[in-house]
């Protein structure tokens, strides 16, 4: 058990500046277990988890692109809950709206078992009945208002909007980077 806490202790290190929460709640919990507390390490590893969880969110929500001209871009923080209970995983999630009213909602879900439900469905789209197109060498299913597409087989791109709107914003993403998101 020392070991398990000595190797995450040492990966801690090597996290960026912003993670001092994090290396703090790790050495808490590495005193706790050395004082023989379990329960207080157990509960400052779970603060440790979320934490790491929130910046790993952060991150993937870096692949939302800005609003275009005369759009606003209203991030969502509420995602986190539903994916815990969904499985775990992390999201990032944004709505679009123009000066008319149109919106635009792109939704990103990564390494959680829902995923991995829904590549069936994209890679069947024509059999579904679903149009598919490309954008940056991915491939989207295409159906009424929404699209989506899995980004090396863990990260899903949702959208919900006319494909007209949604397009620019699509093509605005980093799809090669994204594919490396959390490696």
């Amino acid at each position: 058990m020392t070991r398990i806490f000595a190797v995450l202790m040492m990966s801690s290190l090597a996290l960026p500046a912003q993670a001092d929460d994090v290396s703090d709640l790790m050495e808490s919990a590495l005193k706790a277990y050395e004082d023989g507390d379990i329960q207080y390490a157990l509960d400052e590893l779970d603060m440790a988890r979320r934490a790491l969880l929130d910046m790993k969110t952060a991150s993937l929500g870096s692949y939302l692109p800005e609003a275009p001209e005369g759009w606003t871009r209203e991030v969502s923080t509420e995602m986190g809950a539903g994916l815990a209970m969904m499985g775990g995983g992390v999201g990032a999630e944004a709505t679009y709206t123009d000066a008319g009213g149109a919106r635009v909602k792109i939704t990103l879900m990564a390494d959680n078992p829902m995923v991995m439900s829904m590549s069936g469905m994209i890679a069947n789209a024509a059999v579904m009945g679903m149009k598919t197109e490309r954008i940056q060498r991915q491939k989207f299913a295409v159906q009424d208002k929404q699209m989506m597409a899995l980004i090396a087989n863990r990260i899903l791109v949702q959208t919900e909007g006319d494909p007209d709107q949604t397009r620019p914003l699509l093509e605005a993403m980093d799809f090669a980077d994204m594919a490396n998101f959390g490696l």
